[in-house]
């Protein structure tokens, strides 16, 4: 979905008796897009914390119609992939009811899928740019042909959607915050407790560069070699904007030292720690 366009997407409302669809007024006629004086950096965005919740009472029908197509919720959720296009949606539905019977909120880290039963936490890759982030499934859509997922603004922001209005992505499930998604640190076999910092967030500093692409290949460089929690931070200085690739926050500067050490080994000379108090 492009900002400013008016959305294929279904306002629902799942009935205690069977499914009752319906298109409702506030959805007539009306166009999509961004919130106003929203300005947060993608980075800065946390991902949703995966927990174990009841299923949702309203929003799992056996199956549903939606503008004369049936889809049928899944029965289990437990090892679903899927590979196809996401879109976003915001502003328009901010504030209202959600399949699950939850308000929808454009600031949180939600998301809609057609068959998976909700709520359910899904790890979204961008793989147009790499970029990752867990959110919350909690609604049904996109009800487009060959579009897989629907993102909150805020969902969609980190993963860079926003601005291109759609992007090629995978999605998994992951069932618990133990799981290996994105926002995990690294194992606890490189964390000791006793080495806890007493200021602020620790972060390892990998490299700093002129362009985001240059900082979004050293990223899945280092994806690829299982180095978890890597983000870029934006910096403008003098009229320039920098990109620097960090790893963090990490809990611990023993942790931190030995994953400087880690670094070092393959060649990434210059990482260094950073600590903001």
């Amino acid at each position: 979905m492009k900002p400013g366009r008016t959305t294929k997407r279904l306002c629902s409302n799942f009935g205690l008796a069977g499914v009752v669809i319906s298109m409702l007024s506030a959805c007539g006629g009306v166009k999509d897009g961004p919130p106003e004086n929203y300005a947060r950096n993608w980075d800065d965005i946390e991902d949703a914390v995966p927990r174990d919740e009841s299923h949702s009472k309203y929003g799992n029908p056996e199956s549903y119609e939606v503008f004369g197509e049936r889809y049928f919720v899944r029965k289990s959720n437990e090892g679903f992939s899927q590979k196809g296009i996401a879109s976003w949606y915001g502003s328009k539905f901010h504030g209202q009811r959600t399949s699950s019977g939850e308000t929808y909120n454009m600031y949180a880290m939600t998301a809609a899928h057609k068959s998976l039963r909700l709520p359910v936490y899904v790890e979204v890759t961008n793989l147009d740019n790499g970029r990752k982030a867990v959110v919350r499934v909690n609604d049904r859509g996109p009800f487009h042909e060959g579009r897989i997922i629907d993102l909150s603004y805020a969902a969609a922001t980190k993963l860079g959607v926003s601005a291109t209005g759609t992007a090629n992505v995978s999605i998994r499930v992951v069932n618990s915050s133990t799981d290996n998604v994105a926002s995990q640190q690294k194992s606890a076999d490189s964390i000791d407790a006793s080495y806890v910092h007493d200021g602020g967030k620790v972060y390892v500093q990998i490299a700093a560069f002129s362009t985001e692409q240059g900082a979004l290949k050293m990223i899945q460089e280092l994806r690829d070699k299982n180095f978890s929690s890597v983000r870029v931070h934006v910096e403008s200085k003098q009229g320039k904007t920098i990109y620097r690739v960090r790893i963090g926050p990490i809990p611990t500067t023993f942790a931190a030292q030995k994953l400087v050490t880690q670094l070092k080994e393959i060649k990434h000379d210059n990482a260094e720690i950073i600590t903001y108090n």
